[in-house]
């Protein structure tokens, strides 16, 4: 029987966490950070998770996470 293949992209951005759920990393800290302030800079390092409803799409991307 084949293995599924894992979504190479997904495995990149997301983690699971104790609870079931996924983690993610936060966007807009690339580039254009002089005019953010240093609070919305210092919140956006931080990780966030994935929304309930998006859980399923993550575990069809990754079935072995």
């Amino acid at each position: 029987m084949p293995k599924m293949k894992t979504n190479s992209g997904a495995k990149k951005r997301f983690k699971r966490t104790g609870g079931g759920g996924f983690k993610r990393g936060q966007s807009h800290l690339r580039h254009i950070l002089t005019k953010k302030s240093s609070k919305r800079k210092r919140q956006l390092g931080s990780p966030a998770y994935v929304s309930d409803t998006d859980d399923h799409r993550i575990e069809r991307m990754m079935p072995y996470a």
